[in-house]
């Protein structure tokens, strides 16, 4: 068995050329989530979707499709198949979604545990960063009818985005002491708000003005599934120029690395239970982020169906909250340096509640009253997420960072599915958005009470790592 120092180097000047670079992974990263999956994911694989659906009725019947009007209506009337699975092309999107998280439940902990036993470590997040940005660029090669070769391409970019997240997760403890992480994680997701914003802003510009210059959506959209992947793999260069690997390492048997993954991943499954205070705060993060995540997702529905504002207002809103959230995280950072991390989040969640109160009251078509709602989500989505990553790290047993983060990334994504869950069955029962909107401030108000109640500095303590002078 042969160990390295596992602590973070004692050198300041090192550390912080490490964390300069580290925090350019966010900025790298973040096109993935807000171009491909929030913009032109969803849009550009759903169109193809409804072509390949009208293709196909027109082949095989007498009509296309065709809605309660009579009119072509290839989203909603119109069956696509796979593996002998019919389903509407309008639904493509959430069922991809759905079953690109339980790839990453299978996968990503598996590769967390394996490179918590790996001496290159930086290596992996290179090849799962570069592997994620090849195949995003991929799929600007998706055209006509072609959309199960999307579906492939999108889930094996989102096991390269996650994958990568969690290793890149997993250098914080190594790169940073116990008082430096909030600043440097608030940083990073700063940074990684501003490069998400950037990147959109410049496609949004394609999309936008491409017709005077004879580009159509469809070849804007491919574009920027194409500027996506080379923005992603360009910037993945700096942080890998500047981390080091430096992590304690148990020499598995030589070709026996993925065995061990296994056993690594089961063994610490099971020696999670020996730290629930860890695993308190692990749920009670995942509570409140799915209030955050649902308010980002279902935030354009809300404008466009409640408040029926136009695509445009949409746009402009995104670019906003991008943003503002690169404020928002600088500011958690300082925040927290004075009131501490736990005081900090506390407060960044009872700002959300506010938000959505104030949200209920944005009366339709009033732009200014929704650019300054989404101001004021901007300023709480970086931050609240960036501090619960810095205080987790905090929790995580030495030589198990990368496991335990993905199990944090694999949480988040696989309880994502309550709000959008309590949303769609509010504004049902309801008939409207408004209180739709509102039963969100559930999430909030449990993961404040409960957060009160999950003594961190204890649960510092649990695991042996130093507690940082404020929390």
């Amino acid at each position: 068995m042969s160990m390295v120092d596992d602590s973070p180097t004692a050198d300041p000047a090192t550390r912080r050329r490490e964390q300069r670079g580290w925090v350019w992974y966010d900025f790298a990263n973040s096109v993935f989530p807000t171009s491909v999956i929030t913009v032109f994911g969803s849009l550009y694989l759903t169109a193809v979707a409804g072509d390949a659906a009208l293709a196909d009725t027109a082949r095989n019947g007498p009509t296309p499709c065709v809605g309660p009007d009579g009119a072509a209506n290839k989203l909603v009337n119109c069956d696509i198949g796979l593996f002998g699975l019919e389903f509407a092309a309008g639904s493509l999107w959430g069922y991809l979604l759905s079953f690109a998280t339980v790839i990453q439940v299978l996968v990503v902990p598996l590769i967390g545990a394996i490179a918590d036993r790996s001496a290159r470590k930086k290596a992996m997040l290179a090849g799962f960063a570069f592997g994620g940005a090849a195949v995003t660029m991929a799929i600007a090669l998706v055209a006509g009818t072609n959309w199960e070769l999307g579906v492939v391409l999108f889930v094996l970019g989102n096991i390269g985005y996650g994958t990568s997240i969690a290793i890149y997760y997993s250098f914080i403890p190594e790169i940073a002491t116990a008082d430096e992480r909030d600043a440097l994680s608030t940083r990073g997701w700063a940074f990684g708000y501003l490069g998400g914003g950037l990147a959109l802003g410049l496609q949004l510009v394609l999309v936008l003005f491409g017709e005077s210059i004879g580009v159509d959506e469809g070849a804007a959209a491919r574009l920027a599934f194409l500027t996506s992947g080379i923005w992603w793999a360009l910037f993945t260069l700096i942080p890998l120029r500047t981390l080091r690997d430096h992590r304690p390492i148990a020499e598995p048997r030589a070709g026996s690395v993925l065995t061990a993954g296994f056993k690594e991943l089961g063994a610490t499954l099971r020696d999670a239970r020996r730290f629930p205070l860890t695993l308190a705060f692990l749920g009670t993060y995942l509570i409140y982020t799915d209030g955050i995540a649902s308010v980002a997702n279902l935030s354009a529905q809300y404008g466009s169906e409640e408040l029926r504002f136009d695509d445009q207002v949409l746009i402009t809103t995104i670019l906003i909250v991008q943003f503002v959230a690169f404020l928002g995280g600088v500011l958690h950072g300082r925040l927290a340096r004075v009131f501490g991390t736990k005081r900090t989040i506390m407060g960044s969640l009872s700002v959300w509640v506010v938000v959505l109160c104030l949200a209920y009251f944005v009366q339709a078509g009033e732009q200014l009253q929704f650019y300054a709602l989404a101001g004021g989500i901007g300023l709480v989505l970086g931050g609240t997420n960036a501090l619960s990553r810095s205080l987790f790290s905090q929790m995580i047993p030495a030589g198990k960072q990368a496991q335990y983060f993905s199990i944090y990334e694999v949480g988040e994504r696989a309880t994502s599915w309550l709000g959008p869950l309590v949303f769609a069955v509010t504004a049902g029962a309801t008939g409207s958005y408004r209180y739709a909107i509102l039963s969100l401030i559930a999430f909030f108000a449990i993961g404040f009470v409960l957060l009160y109640f999950v003594p961190v500095r204890r649960a510092i303590e649990a695991v042996g790592n130093p507690v940082p002078n404020r929390l």
